[in-house]
């Protein structure tokens, strides 16, 4: 008896009208483009104006040296001075800045730690600690620092700003009110810069209720700059997840136009483009991308999902193969490429795939995720003549989602095939009254196969 050949390969063809579930889009653009945090970079206080008394001859090759960015030869001339006068704050604070610049991270921190044990209110090699503690990230430690260098009120205000547009960047995300606060401070010190804009409307973005004053800042940094990149893209989210798709578009292809290789603004179009349904409008977009950064993960795994929603199985499956070798416990991407599998009518790789990942359901994003690809499971062992793990996965996925009307036929026909006439006959009658017509084709088989039952009886 060749039940599961004919039904299960209709199933496959449309499992997204059976499931109503469609293909999971990644939208990754919020998290490749809105990342808040931004690297802090290191101090660089060397110059000629850095000491105008008279200086030995060594010194002024050192600070030399500092201004023409030899750092190689400024380390090497300065640590004599140092060992000689190791209370020297301004050269142990030389010192540090150059084995920064080197990223000599270990014995910077000690240069500069040095340098502020011997001048406690010297604000340079704080604020340059508290920035190299970030980059490292140590964040409460660099906080100190950071905290330590903007409140010393005789200090450079240009620098105690930085100091404090810093601790907002460590803060915006754990501490969004304390982080507005130092933005504040920081503008009390200095002008607005476009990224002090930026951040004040992320900040706003987060706040209950703040998408209006996040979407004025937003619009407030681009009449300042209207080439500005970073503020286009984040404008762009905030409209997609308000639905102004339009908005959206218009605004990224007018930035496009300026930036033509920027990727935020390139994924954040794509994604304006797959929400409306546009996938065939985003794909070139992201093949763009792919073929400019092909070992960018990310944009592998965007392309990988327009593929499937194009139904473009053969040009998904290589991505996702790449891309499942890379993160074998990625349950979502593992089972996004048992799908292409399925298609392109490879099932018994796609059962072995998804046998390693679904006995733990730790590995996908939610219990949905989970429940979706044991259904794969099932649908590939059935191709593959598995009566016996189909229902054993099914009934592994009853326990957290009721069955629908393809599950009940899967059901059916793997209980017809190993012979067990009574829970056949159940999941048929099941599966008919689930189905209710919208099914024609299987519930004409399910009829059959009742009255053949029937008759056996």
């Amino acid at each position: 008896m060749e039940l599961c050949s004919g039904p299960t390969c209709r199933l496959r063809q449309t499992r997204g009208k059976w499931d109503a579930r469609g293909v999971r889009v990644l939208l990754l653009a919020a998290g490749l483009v809105l990342t808040t945090w931004m690297p802090l970079a290191a101090q660089d206080f060397s110059g000629a104006e850095k000491v105008a008394a008279p200086q030995s001859e060594a010194m002024q090759a050192a600070n030399e040296a500092l201004v023409a960015r030899d750092w190689v030869k400024a380390v090497k001339l300065l640590q004599p001075l140092a060992a000689a006068d190791p209370q020297n704050a301004q050269v142990l604070y030389d010192l540090g800045s150059a084995q920064d610049a080197l990223e000599q991270e270990t014995a910077a921190e000690q240069s500069y730690r040095a340098a502020i044990l011997d001048a406690g209110g010297y604000l340079e090699p704080r604020l340059a600690l508290g920035l190299l503690l970030a980059r490292a990230g140590r964040m409460e430690d660099a906080r100190a620092e950071l905290g330590a260098a903007a409140a010393i009120t005789n200090g450079d205000k240009l620098l105690r700003a930085r100091a404090l547009r810093a601790m907002a960047r460590i803060d915006e995300k754990t501490r969004p009110g304390e982080a507005r606060d130092e933005l504040l401070a920081a503008l009390s010190l200095s002008p607005e810069t476009p990224e002090d804009t930026l951040m004040a409307a992320e900040l706003a973005q987060g706040a209950s209720n703040g998408r209006d004053a996040a979407e004025a800042a937003y619009r407030r940094l681009l009449e300042k700059t209207p080439q500005n990149a970073a503020g286009t893209a984040a404008l762009a989210h905030l409209l997609v997840t308000e639905k102004r798709y339009a908005e959206a578009e218009k605004l990224l292809t007018e930035g496009l136009a300026a930036h033509p290789q920027d990727e935020a603004m390139t994924i954040q179009l794509a994604a304006a483009y797959t929400a409306e349904g546009k996938s065939a409008q985003a794909a070139p977009l992201v093949e763009a991308l792919h073929a400019a950064n092909p070992g960018e993960e990310n944009v592998s795994r965007l392309l990988a999902e327009l593929y499937v929603n194009t139904k473009e199985w053969e040009k998904a499956e290589p991505l996702l193969s790449t891309l499942t070798e890379q993160h074998p416990q990625d349950g979502d991407l593992v089972d996004l490429r048992a799908q292409a599998l399925m298609h392109l009518h490879q099932d018994a790789e796609g059962e072995r795939i998804l046998a390693r990942v679904i006995p733990d359901p730790a590995l996908f994003s939610n219990t949905a995720a989970w429940a979706d690809a044991a259904a794969d499971l099932a649908f590939c062992a059935s191709a593959n003549d598995d009566p016996g793990v189909v229902l054993q996965v099914l009934a592994n996925r009853a326990k957290v989602l009721p069955p629908s009307a393809p599950i009940l036929f899967l059901t059916a026909i793997s209980e017809d095939k190993l012979h067990r006439g009574k829970e056949a006959v159940q999941a048929y009658e099941q599966f008919l009254a689930a189905s209710n017509g919208a099914n024609p084709n299987e519930e004409f088989e399910a009829r059959h196969r009742l009255v053949a039952l029937q008759h056996r009886k």
